[in-house]
């Protein structure tokens, strides 16, 4: 009888010692997903050889894998800096980056996790390479030759997290801002070009009439050359019947039903109207 109960409790030990197995053995291995990589910890310390996508064996009970994601990553990181002549310019770039899975070991000895190394290492590693591309170029360059500005800061921001196992893979100016006291420069500026090309245009304008008064002037003067020369041809008559005619235009007359030029030559003419004629013959 005194038997019965220890033989009870046998299966339920069994069972526990089944169970504590089956958790010791599949807690002795870990499985890495494509896009990460695993870094082991004895005691708390991290051993060489990162873990790379595929099941590893681990220790039971004293040891642990940190896990990182080695896909893209996408973090935008202010920056601030001074350009060449002294000017104020601010910037926000969008960071393309991923941690390379051989080192990851050395950024869990390092850094610890993801978000130190955005706090500790890309943050500050952005604002020392804006420091370094702006300040090779003015204010009004790094605005016309931004492309130029990028690449030195690529050079720069590449050259610093290459070393913390960090790969950059691309990089994008979100917003680029200057002092308000700049702003209003540019802005003058763009207004005084904007009437100095007015004034352009005005002169030119100008200068094109004047250029027609001279060609007018210039066929006034031809046409009267040709003229003189006409009347000078033909004697003084034609000067004297021109000057009758342009003197009753200019007062107003009716235009004569009759034109009458005296003599074989041309003379001076005589107008004079048909139906003032007819009315004095029929009185």
């Amino acid at each position: 009888m005194r038997n019965q109960p220890a033989q009870s409790l046998q299966p339920l030990i069994g069972g526990i010692l089944t169970a504590l197995i089956l958790l010791i053995a599949f807690n002795a291995f870990v499985i890495i997903n494509p896009g990460q990589a695993g870094v082991l910890s004895i005691l708390g310390k991290a051993r060489d050889g990162a873990l790379l996508e595929g099941i590893h064996f681990k220790p039971p009970l004293i040891s642990a894998v940190d896990v990182y994601d080695v896909t893209v990553q996408k973090f935008e990181v202010p920056a601030q800096s001074s350009t060449k002549d002294l000017q104020d310019l601010s910037a926000s770039f969008a960071i393309n980056f991923r941690l390379d899975p051989i080192q990851v070991v050395d950024i869990r000895r390092e850094q610890g996790t993801l978000q130190n190394v955005v706090s500790k290492v890309i943050a500050p590693q952005t604002q020392e390479s804006f420091k370094i591309a702006a300040a090779r170029r003015t204010v009004e360059e790094a605005i016309t030759k931004r492309s130029e500005l990028k690449e030195d800061f690529d050079n720069a921001l590449n050259d610093r997290l290459e070393k913390y196992g960090i790969i950059v893979l691309d990089t994008s100016v979100v917003d680029l801002a200057f002092s308000p006291e700049f702003a209003k420069a540019v802005e003058d500026k763009q207004i005084a070009e904007q009437r100095a090309q007015r004034a352009v245009y005005v002169a030119q304008e100008a200068s094109q009439q004047a250029q027609a008064e001279i060609n007018r002037a210039k066929g006034k003067a031809e046409a009267q050359r040709l003229l003189a020369e006409t009347l000078k041809a033909q004697g003084g008559e034609l000067v004297l019947q021109k000057e009758a005619i342009e003197a009753w235009r200019e007062g107003g007359a009716r235009m004569p039903n009759v034109l009458v030029m005296g003599g074989e030559s041309p003379g001076v003419p005589f107008l004079f109207n048909l139906k003032d004629v007819q009315g004095s013959v029929m009185q």
